[in-house]
């Protein structure tokens, strides 16, 4: 196992007497850095931990924050309702995301695992780092639908947060950079590599049966070209064929880049956990992993910019036999962290 460059500090001590001139705590606590064990085979962080090290008061400050009403207009719906650990943090209840009022989303909730490892955040990389990524949720009419003056308003005047944000940051300013920064080390302790595919990685003992053996064997063969490395994603925005929903006509990457190119692209997912992770694709149209497979055998249509690794040799989609999907799936399931899934420090009580 290796540790991220940040974590080789051993101690990051507040001790300040000073009171806050803003909040009128007193921030004199100890607030140790938070360690975060990875596998040597992952990839580089992609996170600046230099600017925002995850310490034991903001791990705490910011999943007080993640589960609570307060951030959106109805007091009801928080980060935490959309994205549920036993889930890994994604929601089956709901195809779409769910906002204050019961307002409907356009997209399915995505899981929130290994964030520290992105270059671009939700399902069209709208969001280019994890501190700015809580922005669009928070301030979305469909989903919490709040301004972030008010909720810096209902935190100040709360009977907890001036003294949680006195013990979490040297400035002690209860503000939107030190909520969001907050909520943000809350999520970099995510990290999931501890599943059964990881463990045959570590040689920690684990096999995988023949089936998952051939699965993953298949999936190197016709899968890896976009469900690329240890995340099992090549971080792109695809056309991967999918039906046109007339009741969404969401147009994916190109209502970031404005470009006529990226119409019906989206980020190619992450596979870790992908047995629990359902609803599948950007708006939750397949309930199961075998439904998905269908798709790329037989449901895809040409639309506009579909990958062209989806048009081989005059073939559309990706040719699987019943007995190959089947082998995939078994794969797949080796995915699953259950150790991260169960994690107490993450939990909402």
């Amino acid at each position: 196992m290796r540790l991220s460059f940040f974590l080789l500090l051993s101690l990051f001590l507040v001790s300040c007497s000073e009171e806050d001139v803003n909040s009128g705590y007193e921030a004199i606590v100890e607030n140790d850095t938070l360690s975060i064990e990875i596998p040597d085979y992952f990839p580089e962080v992609t996170y600046n931990f230099e600017a925002n090290p995850p310490t034991e008061k903001g791990f705490e400050l910011g999943k007080k924050l993640f589960y609570d009403g307060k951030l959106s207009s109805d007091g009801v719906v928080s980060c935490g309702f959309c994205h549920i650990q036993d889930f890994s943090f994604t929601h089956h209840t709901h195809i779409v995301s769910h906002g204050v009022n019961g307002a409907l989303g356009t997209r399915n909730a995505q899981p929130l695992q290994n964030m520290i490892f992105m270059n671009e955040f939700t399902w069209d990389g709208a969001a280019e780092s994890l501190d700015a990524q809580p922005i669009i949720p928070i301030t979305a009419e469909v989903e919490m639908n709040e301004s972030f003056s008010n909720i810096i308003d209902k935190l100040q005047a709360d009977e907890e947060y001036p003294q949680l944000f006195a013990e979490a940051f040297e400035n002690g300013e209860v503000n939107t950079d030190n909520m969001l920064k907050a909520i943000s080390q809350f999520l970099v302790m995510m990290v999931s590599a501890d599943s059964k595919y990881d463990k045959i990685l570590k040689n920690e003992g684990s096999q995988f049966t023949a089936e998952e053996e051939a699965g993953k064997v298949l999936f190197d063969q016709k899968c890896a070209t976009c469900h690329a490395g240890v995340l099992f994603t090549d971080q792109s925005c695809r056309n991967n064929g999918l039906p046109i929903d007339p009741e969404y006509d969401d147009e994916g990457r190109s209502r970031v880049t404005g470009l006529q190119a990226d119409k019906y692209k989206f980020k190619v997912p992450s596979l870790r956990n992908i047995q629990i992770t359902y609803p599948y694709m950007h708006d939750g149209r397949f309930q199961t992993l075998a439904q998905v497979l269908d798709h790329y055998d037989s449901g895809m249509v040409v639309t506009e910019n579909l990958d062209p690794v989806f048009q081989q040799n005059e073939n559309l989609g990706i040719s699987l036999t019943e007995d190959e999907k089947q082998k995939i799936i078994a794969f797949l399931e080796t995915l699953t962290d259950d150790n991260f899934l169960l994690d107490d420090r993450f939990a909402e009580f």
